[in-house]
């Protein structure tokens, strides 16, 4: 399905937002692709299929990242569909807002299982799979040090996935295997924009000297930067996030 040389991608959450330009970007960089999705098969596969149209080689996997048999079958798809795998990128998230007086404990858990567990079970694999000379990148957030009312679950969550991604740099010692994670700022996308009025949305903007929200293609231009070239750039929160703090 590919040849030997090319490289493999596999994206969490690869369906939409974010993770659906990571793919196509890192698809467009010359490498082979692996689409994840969690319950959207269908979108995962017009990921692909828009892959495909412009040449590139893809596939679609699904699975809850927080389930290890299921990872441990979708890295097993990517190896068996093109020879092994180079960069795994973990997109895959969930955000849920409230005050910490007044947030529920069972949505804690659930956005924690899929942030923190879900990223350690993905990382777990990767540890173990990723080739030489490859790249495992994690999504953090920006908010962690903005600080906006409401994130504390949130901006917790991803408090984790820095030590894990930190940590994990150097046990992965000697392997040629860069970590890192980006931490992007308020980014425009469906996830982000859902329920903020035109106001705030204007405030976010004006937050940032370039004085405009991030557009997913920003993010993916970080991404394609750790997953390609920056073989020199290891065990680091990369903020992408236009200035904003």
């Amino acid at each position: 399905m590919s040849d030997n040389n090319m490289r493999v991608a596999l994206v969490t959450g690869g369906s939409g937002g974010i993770g659906q330009v990571v793919a196509e970007r890192l698809a467009r960089d010359g490498m082979a692709v692996a689409v994840h999705y969690a319950g959207n098969k269908g979108k995962a596969d017009d990921v692909v299929s828009s892959i495909e149209a412009t040449g590139g080689s893809a596939i679609s996997v699904g699975g809850d990242v927080a389930d290890e048999n299921a990872m441990t079958q979708a890295f097993d798809a990517v190896e068996a569909a093109f020879g092994g795998i180079d960069v795994v990128v973990n997109t895959a998230g969930t955000m849920t807002l409230g005050s910490v007086a007044d947030f529920d404990l069972d949505a804690l858990d659930r956005m924690h299982r899929t942030n923190i567990r879900g990223t350690f079970v993905v990382d777990q694999q990767a540890a173990r799979r990723v080739r030489s000379g490859g790249a495992i990148i994690n999504f953090s957030t920006s908010v962690k040090k903005l600080a906006f009312p409401g994130y504390a679950p949130y901006a917790a969550s991803k408090g984790a996935v820095d030590a894990i991604t930190l940590i994990l740099a150097r046990e992965l010692r000697g392997r040629d295997i860069t970590v890192n994670a980006v931490a992007p700022g308020p980014t425009a996308t469906s996830l982000f924009l859902d329920g903020k009025d035109s106001d705030t949305i204007e405030t976010l903007e004006k937050a940032t000297p370039l004085e405009r929200l991030g557009q997913p293609e920003d993010i993916a231009e970080s991404v394609a930067f750790l997953a390609g070239p920056a073989r020199w750039v290891n065990g680091q929160v990369i903020y992408v996030n236009g200035g904003a703090i």
